[in-house]
Protein backbone atom coordinates (compact mmCIF):
# COMPACT_ATOMS: atom_id res chain seq x y z
CA UNK A 1 0.00 0.00 0.00
CA UNK A 2 1.36 3.73 -1.28
CA UNK A 3 1.56 4.90 2.61
CA UNK A 4 2.27 8.25 0.99
CA UNK A 5 -1.13 8.59 -0.18
CA UNK A 6 -3.42 6.87 2.73
CA UNK A 7 -1.75 9.77 5.15
CA UNK A 8 -2.82 12.40 2.36
CA UNK A 9 -6.16 10.21 2.05
CA UNK A 10 -7.04 10.72 5.66
CA UNK A 11 -5.65 14.20 6.23
CA UNK A 12 -7.82 14.88 3.72
CA UNK A 13 -10.70 13.07 5.01
CA UNK A 14 -10.41 14.61 8.33
CA UNK A 15 -10.15 17.94 6.95
CA UNK A 16 -13.20 17.71 4.82
CA UNK A 17 -15.24 16.18 7.86
CA UNK A 18 -13.97 19.24 10.33
CA UNK A 19 -15.34 21.96 8.05
CA UNK A 20 -18.25 20.31 7.25
CA UNK A 21 -19.23 19.75 11.11
CA UNK A 22 -18.55 23.13 11.28
CA UNK A 23 -20.35 24.97 8.43
CA UNK A 24 -22.88 22.30 7.75
CA UNK A 25 -24.27 22.00 11.66
CA UNK A 26 -25.64 25.96 11.19
CA UNK A 27 -26.78 24.98 7.87
CA UNK A 28 -28.93 22.16 8.81
CA UNK A 29 -30.37 23.70 11.38
CA UNK A 30 -31.68 26.53 9.38
CA UNK A 31 -32.58 24.18 6.85
CA UNK A 32 -34.73 22.37 9.77
CA UNK A 33 -36.42 25.51 10.98
CA UNK A 34 -37.14 27.86 8.18
CA UNK A 35 -40.59 28.28 6.74
CA UNK A 36 -39.09 30.06 3.48
CA UNK A 37 -40.80 28.54 0.50
CA UNK A 38 -37.49 28.38 -1.68
CA UNK A 39 -36.17 26.43 0.95
CA UNK A 40 -36.44 23.71 -1.84
CA UNK A 41 -33.98 25.17 -4.34
CA UNK A 42 -31.43 24.96 -1.23
CA UNK A 43 -32.41 21.27 -0.44
CA UNK A 44 -32.05 20.49 -4.32
CA UNK A 45 -28.54 22.25 -4.60
CA UNK A 46 -27.16 20.65 -1.27
CA UNK A 47 -28.13 16.97 -2.95
CA UNK A 48 -26.96 17.97 -6.49
CA UNK A 49 -23.80 15.50 -5.80
CA UNK A 50 -25.69 12.62 -5.01
CA UNK A 51 -26.85 12.75 -8.98
CA UNK A 52 -24.13 14.19 -10.55
CA UNK A 53 -21.63 12.41 -11.95
CA UNK A 54 -18.26 13.80 -10.09
CA UNK A 55 -15.87 14.77 -13.29
CA UNK A 56 -18.70 17.15 -13.70
CA UNK A 57 -18.73 19.06 -10.91
CA UNK A 58 -14.83 18.40 -11.24
CA UNK A 59 -15.16 20.18 -14.75
CA UNK A 60 -16.97 22.91 -13.62
CA UNK A 61 -14.56 23.22 -10.20
CA UNK A 62 -11.71 23.50 -12.38
CA UNK A 63 -13.34 26.07 -14.92
CA UNK A 64 -14.20 28.18 -11.42
CA UNK A 65 -11.08 28.20 -10.06
CA UNK A 66 -8.56 28.23 -13.18
CA UNK A 67 -6.30 31.33 -13.46
CA UNK A 68 -8.59 32.74 -16.01
CA UNK A 69 -11.85 32.97 -13.74
CA UNK A 70 -12.23 35.99 -11.03
CA UNK A 71 -11.59 33.25 -8.16
CA UNK A 72 -8.65 31.65 -9.32
CA UNK A 73 -7.27 35.00 -10.61
CA UNK A 74 -7.92 36.37 -6.64
CA UNK A 75 -6.54 33.37 -5.26
CA UNK A 76 -3.47 33.62 -7.34
CA UNK A 77 -2.95 36.60 -6.34
CA UNK A 78 -3.13 36.11 -2.94
CA UNK A 79 -1.76 33.15 -1.99
CA UNK A 80 0.64 33.25 -5.11
CA UNK A 81 -0.14 30.09 -6.34
CA UNK A 82 -2.72 28.59 -8.73
CA UNK A 83 -5.68 26.48 -6.57
CA UNK A 84 -5.89 23.69 -9.48
CA UNK A 85 -3.67 20.54 -8.84
CA UNK A 86 -2.65 21.54 -5.54
CA UNK A 87 -3.79 19.90 -1.65
CA UNK A 88 -6.28 23.19 -0.97
CA UNK A 89 -8.38 22.76 -4.72
CA UNK A 90 -9.10 19.09 -3.91
CA UNK A 91 -9.54 20.13 -0.45
CA UNK A 92 -12.31 22.49 -1.83
CA UNK A 93 -13.61 19.86 -4.17
CA UNK A 94 -13.92 17.14 -1.35
CA UNK A 95 -15.89 19.88 0.58
CA UNK A 96 -18.75 20.44 -2.16
CA UNK A 97 -18.85 16.79 -2.86
CA UNK A 98 -19.73 15.33 0.35
CA UNK A 99 -22.06 18.21 1.17
CA UNK A 100 -25.08 16.17 1.25
CA UNK A 101 -23.36 13.46 3.01
CA UNK A 102 -23.08 15.64 6.04
CA UNK A 103 -25.86 18.03 6.22
CA UNK A 104 -28.40 15.69 5.14
CA UNK A 105 -28.13 13.48 8.52
CA UNK A 106 -27.90 16.58 10.66
CA UNK A 107 -31.04 18.53 9.10
CA UNK A 108 -33.22 14.91 9.64
CA UNK A 109 -31.36 14.98 13.80
CA UNK A 110 -32.72 17.97 13.97
CA UNK A 111 -36.11 17.93 12.79
CA UNK A 112 -36.64 15.26 15.07
CA UNK A 113 -36.50 17.30 18.51
CA UNK A 114 -39.61 18.06 19.57
CA UNK A 115 -39.99 22.05 19.20
CA UNK A 116 -41.52 21.82 22.79
CA UNK A 117 -38.51 21.37 24.38
CA UNK A 118 -36.81 24.19 22.87
CA UNK A 119 -39.89 26.43 24.01
CA UNK A 120 -39.55 25.18 27.54
CA UNK A 121 -35.70 26.24 27.47
CA UNK A 122 -36.68 29.89 25.93
CA UNK A 123 -39.04 30.09 28.49
CA UNK A 124 -36.24 29.51 31.25
CA UNK A 125 -34.20 31.88 29.57
CA UNK A 126 -31.97 30.14 27.86
CA UNK A 127 -30.21 32.03 24.89
CA UNK A 128 -30.57 30.35 21.72
CA UNK A 129 -27.14 29.13 21.40
CA UNK A 130 -26.93 27.82 25.07
CA UNK A 131 -30.26 25.91 24.27
CA UNK A 132 -28.53 24.68 20.73
CA UNK A 133 -25.58 23.35 22.98
CA UNK A 134 -27.61 22.13 26.02
CA UNK A 135 -30.63 20.49 24.09
CA UNK A 136 -30.16 20.34 20.61
CA UNK A 137 -26.65 18.66 20.08
CA UNK A 138 -27.08 16.21 23.04
CA UNK A 139 -30.35 14.95 21.68
CA UNK A 140 -29.12 14.94 17.71
CA UNK A 141 -25.30 13.22 18.27
CA UNK A 142 -26.67 9.98 16.59
CA UNK A 143 -27.59 12.45 13.56
CA UNK A 144 -24.84 14.39 13.98
CA UNK A 145 -21.94 11.67 14.51
CA UNK A 146 -24.30 9.69 11.02
CA UNK A 147 -22.99 12.81 9.28
CA UNK A 148 -19.12 12.87 10.45
CA UNK A 149 -18.77 8.97 9.69
CA UNK A 150 -20.46 9.11 6.22
CA UNK A 151 -18.84 12.26 5.17
CA UNK A 152 -15.46 10.47 6.76
CA UNK A 153 -16.05 7.22 4.69
CA UNK A 154 -17.16 8.91 1.44
CA UNK A 155 -13.94 11.15 1.19
CA UNK A 156 -11.68 8.52 1.72
CA UNK A 157 -13.01 6.49 -1.48
CA UNK A 158 -13.57 9.73 -3.54
CA UNK A 159 -11.85 9.39 -6.94
CA UNK A 160 -13.63 11.21 -10.02
CA UNK A 161 -13.84 15.14 -8.68
CA UNK A 162 -10.05 14.69 -7.02
CA UNK A 163 -8.51 13.25 -10.24
CA UNK A 164 -10.52 16.06 -12.09
CA UNK A 165 -9.17 19.25 -9.76
CA UNK A 166 -6.14 17.58 -8.36
CA UNK A 167 -4.60 15.15 -10.62
CA UNK A 168 -2.33 13.12 -9.95
CA UNK A 169 0.77 14.01 -8.16
CA UNK A 170 2.38 12.15 -5.72
CA UNK A 171 2.36 13.61 -1.73
CA UNK A 172 -0.03 16.46 -2.91
CA UNK A 173 -3.14 15.08 -4.71
CA UNK A 174 -2.30 11.62 -5.55
CA UNK A 175 -5.11 9.85 -2.80
CA UNK A 176 -5.65 5.90 -2.24
CA UNK A 177 -8.49 5.80 -4.58
CA UNK A 178 -6.29 6.73 -7.32
CA UNK A 179 -2.90 4.94 -5.84
CA UNK A 180 -4.94 2.04 -7.07
CA UNK A 181 -5.99 3.21 -10.51
CA UNK A 182 -2.25 3.56 -11.35
CA UNK A 183 -1.27 0.31 -9.52
CA UNK A 184 -3.68 -1.26 -12.41
CA UNK A 185 -2.78 0.66 -15.04
CA UNK A 186 0.65 -0.69 -14.31
CA UNK A 187 -0.40 -4.42 -13.90
CA UNK A 188 0.28 -4.44 -10.15
CA UNK A 189 -2.56 -6.54 -9.39
CA UNK A 190 -1.43 -7.39 -5.77
CA UNK A 191 -0.85 -3.86 -4.55
CA UNK A 192 -4.18 -3.04 -5.82
CA UNK A 193 -5.73 -5.82 -4.39
CA UNK A 194 -4.03 -5.32 -1.11
CA UNK A 195 -5.24 -1.04 -1.02
CA UNK A 196 -8.83 -2.35 -2.56
CA UNK A 197 -9.42 -5.01 0.49
CA UNK A 198 -8.58 -2.27 2.86
CA UNK A 199 -10.96 0.53 1.62
CA UNK A 200 -13.75 -2.34 1.11
CA UNK A 201 -13.51 -3.73 5.09
CA UNK A 202 -13.22 0.42 5.88
CA UNK A 203 -15.95 0.70 4.17
CA UNK A 204 -18.40 -1.47 5.71
CA UNK A 205 -17.35 -1.42 9.03
CA UNK A 206 -18.32 2.59 8.40
CA UNK A 207 -21.86 1.74 7.25
CA UNK A 208 -22.43 -0.53 10.02
CA UNK A 209 -21.64 1.91 12.05
CA UNK A 210 -24.14 4.09 10.13
CA UNK A 211 -26.87 1.74 10.17
CA UNK A 212 -26.38 0.94 14.04
CA UNK A 213 -26.85 4.88 14.30
CA UNK A 214 -30.15 4.72 12.26
CA UNK A 215 -31.51 2.42 14.39
CA UNK A 216 -32.06 4.69 16.78
CA UNK A 217 -35.01 6.04 15.15
CA UNK A 218 -32.97 8.54 13.05
CA UNK A 219 -33.96 8.48 9.10
CA UNK A 220 -30.95 7.75 6.92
Amino acid sequence: MDTTALWLTLRLAALTTIILLLLGLPMAWWLANTRWRGRFLVDALIALPLVLPPTVLGFYLLMATGPGSPLGSAYESVVGRRLPFTFEGILLASVLFNLPFAIRPFTAAFMAIEPRWLEASWCLGESRLRTFMRIVLPLSWPGVLTGVVLTFAHCVGEFGVVLMVGGNIPGVTRTLSISIYDDVQALDYATAGQTSLWLLLFSFVALCGTYALGRRGLPL
